[in-house]
């Protein structure tokens, strides 16, 4: 699908509300703002318009991933998402893999433990096993939907990304005088702040993105 950082984030949005506050949905563009933005649950913790969030959804809309559902005596446009599991698309996933999606899609590449924690609103795992169990199924498909990533130097675990926006960035470790890999927590403070300037200069590729669409379709033929 090649879906951009703020595509994601739409989307997991509107699948997180979907499933944890089903009486509010589906969004009006207000709501999915407030959501995209949330302070917690989210990383990295974006400041969107809404109108960069209108321009995202008319994109997902194009794509078939979202739609518009307007209640009856409605005035307020509200959207739902059409991602996965529904009467159109193909994608069919299992209620614990939706969960492992949604979170790689508001929080980024995570180690099973960390994906069985935040994920509990969603789905229930009876352990780490199980996580890890999903994540391998969701790897070995055909066309897998997610990857593990090396372990980092610090890290105990591997963490896992999701690959609806194509290969995820891998960061090589520097290796030292006599083969050696620098495990200090300088070392993974440095990597952290990479991995944060990365995703921000992704998310100010989207934004320039969107503004040059706007330009475009403004334009009269």
């Amino acid at each position: 699908m090649n879906l951009s950082v703020h595509e994601t984030r739409v989307i997991g949005c509107l699948i997180e509300k979907s499933i944890t506050t089903p009486d509010q949905y589906p969004l009006s563009l207000n709501a999915l703002t407030n959501a995209c933005n949330q302070k917690t649950n989210r990383e990295p913790v974006l400041d969107l318009k809404e109108s960069t969030v209108q321009d995202t959804v008319d994109g997902l809309i194009k794509k078939y991933l979202v739609s518009r559902a307007s209640g009856f005596g409605s005035r307020v446009t509200k959207y739902q998402h059409r991602f996965c599991n529904t009467e159109f698309g193909s994608l069919k996933l299992s209620d614990k893999s939706v969960a492992i999606i949604c979170e790689l899609f508001l929080r980024g590449p995570q180690t099973p433990g960390e994906l069985r924690t935040r994920s509990e609103r969603l789905c229930k795992f009876s352990d780490v096993s199980e996580v890890e169990a999903e994540l391998e199924a969701l790897s070995n498909q055909d066309e897998p939907l997610v990857t593990k990533l090396p372990r980092e130097p610090g890290r105990r675990e591997h963490r896992y990304a999701h690959l609806f926006s194509g290969k995820p960035l891998v960061q090589t470790p520097m290796p030292l005088e006599g083969g050696q890999v620098e495990t200090s927590d300088v070392n993974q403070e440095r990597l952290d702040r990479l991995e944060k300037q990365v995703s921000e200069i992704q998310i100010g590729l989207d934004e320039l993105r969107l503004q040059f669409k706007s330009l475009m379709d403004g334009q009269p033929e």
